[in-house]
């Protein structure tokens, strides 16, 4: 994935039906106010050993189909094949 304002690149780790966080978490992170009623992410973020929550609207797909570099990827997934995570069974 690709954060529409920020521009980084990442990838979902996780899927929140609605935002989890505190309210101190919604107001200091997120100035435009997205809703909390629609899914966010949890994301890996390339290049750093930063995990984000970001809501669906600022989401778009990665078109490079490149992975990342993020040091919990062996954690979570088992190989990358075809621009596509294979999530770890465990």
């Amino acid at each position: 994935m690709v954060h529409k304002k920020y521009g980084y690149r990442g990838v979902i780790i996780e899927v929140d039906d609605c935002f989890q966080g505190t309210e101190e978490q919604y107001e200091g992170a997120n100035a435009s106010h997205p809703p909390k009623d629609k899914p966010w992410y949890h994301v890996l973020v390339d290049g750093s050993d930063y995990v984000t929550y970001v809501p669906e609207r600022q989401i778009e797909l990665d078109p490079s189909s490149e992975p990342i570099n993020h040091p919990r990827l062996t954690e979570i997934f088992i190989d990358f094949q075809d621009g596509k995570y294979r999530r770890s069974l465990h």
